[in-house]
């Protein structure tokens, strides 16, 4: 069985916000955001929804693919920043795109989302129970951030990437004789370490509890310095583990596609699996982090940019609040 990507699409609000925006709001700088982060300017809703987003970047995915949407059997949306908590935002993704055949589901897995509904599709596809997947993370960041907050609303930006999946009993052989299609995956989390990145939902209230309980921030909070050290030690390690898995090398990568949520993250990485950094595409300055929509933004600019050609090794990889991390290996 065959399972490879045939359609990518992307979606970004019109708003840019630069660092000389955030100048006016907190005490910051251009130069300090940008040598401590690579980020530059972010993409800001003004009216966007995690939904609409989705739904945008699908319809895309779709018109690359070339499939219609009464022809798609699964959608996944990953997302930690939905507007309603029912119905889930895949739903009404599947009701924007008129995909009424479809199966539909949510997936929080924050920042690694993208990745594990991925790897998620893929079992469904592998198994036979569907032909096809339409996945996407998307996420509408900008009203968890505490815009108050220097140490988080530097990093964080909006946005929306899908991917079509196709099943295909056939093997698909590419001109430098690599199978094209999904190759290895491997996915972890450790929760012990879940707090230093959240953000609180509603408290437990209700009509059988005494007294009145505290409600927390509903802004995200950070401890940058822990969140950094889980991803440089944890993403360079589960990318070997995954090429070990699949018996290569980093030689046999010919593009790293990792989470974008900051450069020196993503050069801490290069440099621990002694790769080039010319290896590892990045937009993050342009587009900040954007959480599970990240890497398949990404992954949609650089196929329709041509820089992607049939036959690379992709390796996709990213962490997030969870603690979560992942790597997928497949080929183009």
């Amino acid at each position: 069985m065959t399972i490879r990507i045939t359609g990518t699409g992307s979606a970004l609000p019109e708003k840019r916000v630069t660092n000389f925006d955030l100048e006016k709001l907190v005490e910051t700088s251009d130069e300090w955001i940008q040598k401590r982060t690579g980020i530059a300017e972010r993409r800001i809703s003004d009216g966007d929804t995690v939904s609409t987003l989705a739904a945008m970047a699908c319809k895309n995915a779709l018109e690359m693919a070339g499939k219609a949407a009464n022809e798609v059997d699964l959608i996944i949306v990953a997302t930690c920043s939905p507007e309603l908590l029912l119905p889930c935002c895949a739903c009404q993704v599947q009701d924007a795109l008129g995909a009424s055949d479809a199966v539909a589901f949510d997936l929080n897995a924050a920042c690694s989302g993208f990745l594990f509904a991925l790897n998620t599709a893929n079992a469904y596809l592998q198994t036979g129970i569907y032909k096809n997947a339409l996945i996407v993370g998307s996420e509408v960041l900008s009203k968890l951030v505490d815009w108050n907050d220097r140490g988080t609303c530097i990093l964080f930006g909006d946005g929306a990437g899908a991917a079509f999946m196709e099943a295909s009993a056939e093997d698909i052989i590419r001109s430098n004789g690599r199978k094209a299609g999904m190759e290895c995956m491997l996915q972890g989390s450790e929760g012990a370490k879940g707090m230093v990145l959240s953000c609180a939902e509603r408290a437990v209230n209700n009509a059988f509890m005494s007294g009145t309980q505290t409600e927390e921030s509903p802004y995200i909070h950070m401890d940058g310095q822990e969140v950094y050290k889980f991803a440089t030690k944890q993403v360079p390690a589960c990318i070997q583990q995954a090429l070990d898995k699949a018996g290569m090398t980093v030689e046999d990568v010919d593009w790293f596609m990792l989470h974008q949520a900051n450069v020196r993250i993503i050069e801490s990485v290069a440099k621990r699996l002694r790769v080039d950094i010319a290896r590892f595409p990045m937009n993050i300055h342009k587009i900040g982090n954007m959480s599970s929509a990240t890497i398949p933004v990404l992954l949609d600019e650089w196929n329709r940019g041509g820089r992607l050609r049939e036959g690379d090794r992709l390796v996709l990889s990213g962490f997030g609040a969870g603690l979560t991390y992942g790597a997928s290996v497949l080929v183009w």
